[in-house]
């Protein structure tokens, strides 16, 4: 009926062959594709391909935004939290804010010739993996207190930004903002496009995180939680006021510290989580323990060709007592090999 309005208005306005071709064209169009044709182009996930995984988050997604139903959540309680390592984008073969930290220190080097004799600097500077590794916990908490702390905020977020714009992955010979997932970024941006509200949560540094964000994955500073050091107010050589960056922790946020990150800091439970390793299992946990519907979705790294491959027994993003909850409580587990189209963002 619609597709017979369309030819008899066109052909009111004149005798013209050519006006009456444009009908017949037209009329192809829609008699041919029909109206379905603009639902399937504008698929919010096309880099998902069709199946369990998919289905759960958009049929989660019209349960809670139909206004009316029984599932309806309103807008201002549609709080979504991510992960960020090894969920929004990879996290192998080490912690990428790690390669920051290490290549701040080769670059810091020349200042500190001391480190030349001192562990685990000297195994840094020597690529002795095997010690860098025997200084364990203590090492890695020196590490960071000389590449993140004696700063000003400004500065930590300058060097943070040089670095996302000249490093490289060493496997993939890409800056480390291109290793993000394609598929979670069309997540990100259909869930912001029904009405939710979506937060980063994540063990990694929050100033570490928060330069290159919102750019990356239009996600703003402000909804950014993660591990956080102390910082000191003070006026600096400029006599400007300044806040420096000092070595010592304020809050990790990781584990059981995820869902006292998010009770701090955003202040609602979320309605929707998703995380890729045991470090999540809390914050999902929380989120689902939630009233009314919930959603947790895990993706777990199964490509080896386009990613890696990894879970149980990983070092990095070991994903052990999560899958298993996973499976209990039917959370949804993303299967990248068999899930996703595309793994990484064009």
């Amino acid at each position: 009926m619609r597709a017979q309005k369309w030819k008899h208005l066109i052909d009111q306005r004149g005798d013209h062959v050519v006006i009456r071709s444009i009908a017949r064209v037209a009329l192809f169009i829609v008699l041919s594709f029909g109206p379905g044709s603009a639902v399937a182009q504008n698929d919010p996930l096309p880099s998902w391909n069709d199946g369990a995984a998919k289905r759960s988050i958009t049929d989660f997604v019209a349960r809670v935004t139909t206004p009316g139903g029984t599932a309806f959540i309103p807008p201002e309680q549609r709080i979504a939290t991510f992960d960020n390592d090894g969920t929004l984008w990879c996290e192998q073969p080490m912690y990428f804010q790690f390669a920051f930290a290490l290549d701040r220190i080769k670059a810091m080097a020349p200042q500190h010739p001391e480190w030349k004799t001192t562990q685990p600097f000297k195994a840094i500077l020597g690529k002795d993996t095997k010690a860098l590794e025997a200084s364990g916990e203590k090492g890695l908490l020196q590490v960071m207190a000389a590449t993140h702390a004696g700063m000003t905020t400004e500065q930590f977020s300058k060097a943070v930004t040089d670095w996302i714009a000249t490093a490289r992955h060493p496997r993939f010979n890409r800056p480390y903002t291109e290793l993000v997932y394609q598929p979670m970024l069309e997540l990100l941006a259909y869930l912001r496009g029904n009405g939710f509200k979506t937060f980063v949560v994540s063990g990694g540094g929050v100033e570490f995180m928060r330069p290159w964000m919102e750019k990356v994955y239009g996600i703003p500073p402000e909804q950014v939680v993660g591990s956080s050091g102390d910082v000191k107010f003070g006026i600096g050589a400029d006599g400007k006021p300044e806040l420096t960056k000092l070595a010592k922790i304020e809050f990790i946020d990781d584990g059981p510290g995820k869902p006292a990150g998010i009770n701090r800091f955003i202040g609602r439970r979320p309605v929707f989580a998703f995380g890729n390793s045991d470090g999540d299992l809390q914050m999902l946990q929380w989120t689902t323990a939630g009233a009314g519907a919930r959603f947790a979705g895990i993706v777990r790294h199964t490509d080896a060709d386009r990613e890696y491959a990894y879970d149980r027994q990983s070092k990095i993003g070991k994903l052990d007592k999560a899958l298993d909850e996973a499976g209990a409580r039917g959370w949804t587990v993303v299967d990248m090999k068999k899930d996703w189209k595309q793994v990484f963002a064009d």
